[in-house]
């Protein structure tokens, strides 16, 4: 009874080798998906707020509003002064290339935040990339661990059920 006990107990112990590694590499199988999914996430998030038009963000769309605002009242006061104290048209266009000019360097300062955004976002995207490749290698190990477990358990099995025959 000893040996088929040994035999049985040794079958058993295969199956349950090879059962543990199968599971094990389900889970591991799965895993890796979810990290794969968090990559392409990654991409798509990273590509569309980096290629995105800094001038159509909320914030950026206040500044140029209020900068349009101000800069249709100043040419209001000032064709309402010309047209009450007899100004020059030279007066008039100065005024309003010094409003044009306020416009642009608004639109520039927007352009310049726009540029290191980028380099914040570049930034995080680098590093959210590192830890998801970090996370996939170390799945890699984990299934060729696993792998390794269960080939290990297979032959201590099958050793242990030779000693019997």
């Amino acid at each position: 009874m000893g040996i088929v006990g040994s035999a049985i107990g040794g079958a058993l112990g295969i199956g349950a080798s090879i059962f543990g590694g199968i599971s094990a590499s389900k889970a591991m199988k799965k895993a890796k998906g979810m990290v794969e999914q968090e990559k392409r996430d990654n991409q798509d998030w990273f590509d569309r707020r980096y290629n995105e038009d800094a001038t159509q963000r909320a914030d950026a769309q206040r500044v140029l509003t209020a900068t349009n605002d101000s800069i249709r009242e100043r040419n209001r006061q000032a064709a309402g002064a010309q047209a009450v104290m007899g100004g020059t048209d030279e007066a008039l266009a100065s005024a309003k290339a010094a409003n044009n000019q306020a416009l642009a360097d608004a639109t520039s300062q927007i352009a310049v935040s726009a540029e290191a955004r980028k380099g914040q976002l570049e930034q995080q995207y680098r590093q959210n990339e590192s830890e998801l490749n970090d996370k996939l290698r170390s799945f890699e190990v984990g299934k060729a661990n696993a792998v390794a477990q269960a080939v290990q358990g297979v032959a201590d099995a099958g050793a242990s059920m030779g000693e019997f025959f």
